[in-house]
């Protein structure tokens, strides 16, 4: 989210938490200041690569909820995190050859996971990868669902979250194919998605 009214019309329909991304190279880089939101949204800030230092100061300037960690960070800086107050997203990027060992050294230093699609950029690419991998998680932290979500897969998210793959997934991340411009969500293409996912 970039945009003071559209935070605030989003925020209507409740969403669980709310992101703002502080990575200034992103064309949906959040400056200023972030509108009063519903107490039941958490406010998320996105970071890649940001020092202890940095992600402090925001969480401090925001009251931020959340912070999810779009980079290389180590489980050393997620477990500095942790006694922040604020829930800590550790994202990892996935393809086919993804090997979930290699995430064993997160496990209890961060709240939740997030898998998104490995592409060109740390996220937002718009694209989903092969669920089925997920088949090959075995760790006990929750996770969320990401990469190119939208209308058109509807339908096999559902039936993902029907499946036993998704025994773990806490929720899913909506983002890219629900803009209107980087930043800027359609509520109407968000509402339609909800009411659909939910019959």
């Amino acid at each position: 989210m970039t945009e003071a009214n559209n935070i605030l019309e989003v925020s209507t329909l409740h969403p669980d938490y709310l992101g703002f991304i502080f990575h200034e190279s992103s064309s949906r880089y959040f400056k200023g200041i972030i509108s009063k939101v519903p107490e039941s949204i958490k406010k998320t800030g996105v970071f890649v690569d940001s020092s202890f230092e940095t992600i402090e100061n925001q969480i401090n300037q925001h009251q931020l909820d959340a912070v999810q960690l779009h980079g290389s960070e180590s489980p050393e800086l997620c477990q500095r995190l942790k006694p922040k107050g604020v829930e800590v997203i550790k994202v990892f990027s996935v393809d086919d050859n993804f090997n979930f060992s290699n995430i064993e050294a997160y496990q209890g230093h961060c709240h939740y996971y997030l898998f998104d699609t490995k592409g060109k950029l740390p996220g937002g690419n718009g694209i989903t990868f092969n669920w089925n991998v997920l088949e090959s998680y075995n760790g006990s932290t929750p996770y969320f669902l990401s990469g190119g979500l939208g209308i058109e897969n509807l339908s096999d998210i559902k039936l993902f979250l029907q499946s036993p793959i998704s025994d773990k997934c806490l929720g899913i991340d909506l983002n890219s194919k629900f803009e209107t411009a980087p930043g800027i969500k359609s509520k109407s293409k968000l509402t339609k998605f909800i009411n659909q996912l939910k019959l």
